[in-house]
């Protein structure tokens, strides 16, 4: 089904019996499970990036590039292949290659693909320089079996012509490597205008024989975003490899489908300049340089470098982050630094199941991969701003859940950087981005979920908030100003703050004199904004502001507004929906939107008719989202008993859509029902139904890592209250772990007593010990087994030890106090 997002119907394994999937490498499997026994026997010297396997994802519509990348890199090297590829890359074996490029984002979803500008493509042309095949279709090449070869800083493939392509990377550079068959002389075509989503609008090519380099750029459309926006984006090729390499010829190319080159692409021989507009009838205008090489060398050495803001600045990027290294030189900086990252969580290689270790690591490399560093390439309204720069926030919805809680564990600088460069949107466009995605504003989800963001990391790092760049007065006053002003097109960033300020819920079909924007998910973005203004709450508590933490606890209550009692399904009644500015609800069947929706054809995303009022999810999934009030939803819903045989059925039926976040907080709700030994079989059950160690082992797109963190969140038995320092407990995979916290000089240790390595499965055996009997913080027993908070070991260090039994029923309640929510006073006071 087409939608602008990404395929909603999450595919399971049996759905997808009789189409093409890829199979792991042995050769990757094999070279993992060597380093995870090396690591076993050898823990003190462990290389990190040996225990990733990057092509997790990399089918299933799983969206992952796996190419080289240095952490949040600009420049992710990868191949690009036909077919469904957002990423560039899928390990469909069925599908072709187009060029290796150095621009991609990393499990975005973009149903059209995103970036993979500026291919190259080896070729092998016996005849010579005109009978190169240049373009598109005509260059494209199967792989070669088990060839594709990639770990953190390192990117290869071999084409099925035996020539093999390889890729190491720095933050906005790189180098590739070509290997030739022996006696065969090397020839490159270099696009211009082919990206993966078509959207060449205008760009330039310049060949400087004498320096041996090719600059290039142009104007290319946003992938997620309005199309009358384009970004600018710039690359410069270095050909000699520091004099040891030598041009033999050299031209530029045109083709079109249709018109004059119909028969043929043209070519011209010496030629150096292509300076192009967007073909307005017809196909892309195909274009780009072809260059031979002298002397049949069979390895060839090419320095790439990208920039948003000029060729010239790509040519000095890679000046100054390349230079004259070797291939192997920044290969090994980039391990070094993945390395770094890596080991922030260190673990117990022997008594962890080796599936696990794979799993955790590469999700935790996933988890560093993206946003995009772009500090010091900003273009439009943010050129030569001094604060921080990221791009490909893809989406702020997608990654308040579980990727930014993640990494506050462990990395505030970073987290403190990516907040600078939220609040720098405030303080340039008026609001905070969103979705932004190619330097573009991208298309609004579930409101100004920035805020939680940012409100996160406050709640978490008030204290060093001065010394790490962040402006707690700007911050606040970013945050409020989503919530009180509406832009005047909300489809890009705020929110439709005017009439859910007036009616308290966002109206159905209501008239709106003062913003533009989709007037569709009025029910989901009513649940969104009330978090959203709970994350503004929280800041406001801890700045004293005391008048507007009034108004954002009314706020935050909201939600409730859209909960109509009198809505029934299967027998549960009380669902979420859409509602009149009159007050009246409209009625939406709750398993619309379903994965077992009755109409499978029903548009569910950011579609003019999509009218179920929910964005990319059910009635029945949205209704229990209110992360902060979870007291009140239980109460709704008709109490502790009806919610756990509510959510049980919700399981059962199928209502449960794990490759789409606002199901993310369903297995852990049983905690606020005081069933907390029902979550733990429900992680089990996700963990080992919906991932795996192959390329298909992500239930769907990784959406910048949020299938990444929630796979982390549960390895690691714990589960995060995003715009809060609550932590809630589950019960982990691993029989010990320590999270490194080096900003703040401080490790903490999680160790389960009474571990069972039998637990490691999905269905938990009678009579092995999986289920939390006592949590012990620094020698003190807490009062509740189902939550702790962050500042009572995530900021002092020491150990938390989670202690299991295998007696269930014993357990089956969070002892002195269920999870924190607004209306129990819960969060009535910030540390």
């Amino acid at each position: 089904m087409a939608v602008l997002r990404r395929s909603f119907v999450v595919l399971s394994a049996a759905s997808l019996l009789g189409l093409v999937r890829a199979q792991p490498s042995p050769v990757v499997q094999e070279r993992i499970s060597a380093a995870i026994a090396s690591a076993a026997a050898d823990p003190g010297s462990v290389d990190y990036t040996s225990l990733v396997n990057v092509f997790i994802g990399t089918d299933n519509y799983g969206d992952v590039c796996p190419g080289a990348s240095v952490p949040f890199g600009m420049a992710k090297f990868s191949t690009d292949l036909t077919g469904y590829a957002p990423a560039g890359y899928v390990a469909d074996p069925t599908q072709m290659i187009r060029g290796l490029s150095p621009m991609h984002d990393s499990g975005t979803g973009s149903s059209s693909g995103t970036y993979g500008n500026f291919e190259i493509m080896p070729l092998l042309c016996p005849d010579g320089f005109e009978t190169c095949t240049v373009r598109l279709d005509d260059r494209l090449r199967y792989r070669k079996n088990n060839t594709d070869e990639a770990y953190p800083g390192y990117f290869a493939q071999t084409l099925d012509n035996d020539i093999k392509m390889e890729a190491t990377s720095t933050r906005r550079a790189g180098l590739e490597r070509f290997t030739f068959p022996d006696g065969s002389k090397p020839y490159f075509t270099l696009d211009l205008a082919n990206d993966l989503p078509q959207s060449f609008a205008g760009g330039s090519l310049d060949i400087d024989p004498e320096k041996g380099r090719i600059t290039m750029g142009g104007l290319w459309g946003s992938s997620f975003g309005p199309g009358a926006f384009h970004y600018q984006a710039f690359a410069c090729y270095d050909l000699l490899n520091g004099g040891t390499q030598k041009l033999d010829e050299y031209g530029v190319w045109t083709g079109e489908t249709f018109g004059l080159d119909f028969w043929g692409d043209a070519k011209g021989l010496w030629q150096t300049n292509l300076n192009l507009s967007v073909d307005l009838i017809g196909d892309v205008y195909q274009s780009g340089a072809l260059f031979s090489y002298a002397g049949e060398p069979s390895e060839i050495t090419i320095r790439v470098g990208i920039s948003f803001v000029s060729a010239e600045q790509a040519c000095s990027n890679a000046e100054t982050e390349v230079g004259g290294a070797a291939f192997e030189e920044i290969e090994a900086a980039s391990k070094a630094l993945w390395n770094e990252r890596l080991s922030t969580i260190t673990i117990d290689f022997a008594n962890t199941e080796p599936n696990v270790t794979e799993l955790l690591y590469s999700s935790w490399y996933r988890s560093n991969l993206t946003p995009n560093n772009a500090t010091h390439e900003t273009q439009g309204p943010y050129a030569n701003t001094t604060h921080y720069y990221f791009d490909s926030l893809y989406c702020s919805w997608d990654t308040f859940r579980t990727f930014y809680p993640l990494m506050a564990l462990h990395s505030p600088v970073h987290y403190a950087q990516i907040v600078d460069n939220y609040i720098d949107g405030y303080l340039k466009q008026g609001w905070m981005p969103e979705c932004r995605a190619n330097n573009l504003p991208g298309w609004t989800q579930g409101g100004s979920s920035g805020d939680v963001i940012v409100g996160h990391f406050a709640m978490l790092y008030h204290n060093e908030a001065e010394e790490l760049g962040v402006d707690l007065e700007q911050l606040y006053a970013a945050m409020g100003q989503d919530s009180t002003l509406n832009p005047p097109e909300w489809n890009i960033w705020g929110r439709q703050s005017n009439v859910y300020n007036q009616y308290g819920y966002v109206p159905f079909a209501g008239l709106d004199t003062k913003s533009t924007g989709r007037m569709t998910r009025e029910g989901s973005r009513t649940l969104e904004y009330a978090y959203e203004d709970f994350a503004i709450r929280q800041v406001a508590l801890l700045l004293n502001k005391t008048e507007d933490v009034e108004v954002y606890t009314n706020k935050s209550y909201f939600y409730q507004n859209v909960f109509d009692p009198t809505v029934t399904s299967d027998g549960f009644t009380g669902f979420s929906q859409k509602r009149y500015s009159n007050g009246t609800f409209y009625y939406t069947d709750p398993i619309d939107c379903s994965p077992v929706d009755p109409n499978p054809n029903r548009e569910c995303s950011l579609q003019d008719d999509n009218i179920v009022g929910f964005y990319e999810s059910s009635s029945w999934e949205y209704s229990f989202f209110a992360p902060h009030d979870m007291a009140s939803v239980v109460k709704m819903m008709g109490g502790n008993d009806t919610f756990i045989a509510r959510l049980d059925h919700f399981f059962n039926a199928s209502y449960f859509n794990v490759g789409n976040e606002p199901s993310f907080n369903t297995p852990i709700d049983y905690l606020y029902a005081n069933a907390p030994t029902r979550s733990v079989d429900h992680v089990h059950d996700v963990v080992f139904s919906y991932f795996d160690i192959t390329p298909a082992g992500l239930p769907g797109n990784d959406d910048q890592a949020a299938m990444a963190t929630v796979l982390v969140w549960h390895l690691l038995g714990l589960y995060p209250v995003p715009g809060s320092s609550e932590i809630l407990v589950v019960s982990p995979f691993l029989p010990t772990y320590t999270i490194h916290n080096r900003y703040l000089n401080v490790s903490t240790t999680v160790t389960v007593k009474g571990f069972d390595p039998a637990s490691v499965q999905q269905y938990i055996p009678e009579g092995v010990a999986a289920y939390v009997q006592n949590v012990t913080i620094n020698g003190v027993t807490s009062p509740s087994r189902c939550h702790f908070d962050f500042y009572d070991i995530f900021r002092t260090g020491g150990e938390l030890i989670i202690e299991v039994t295998a007696d269930k029923d014993s357990v089956n309640d969070c002892g002195a106090s269920l999870p924190k929510s607004l209306s129990t006073g819960g969060f009535d006071t910030v540390r």
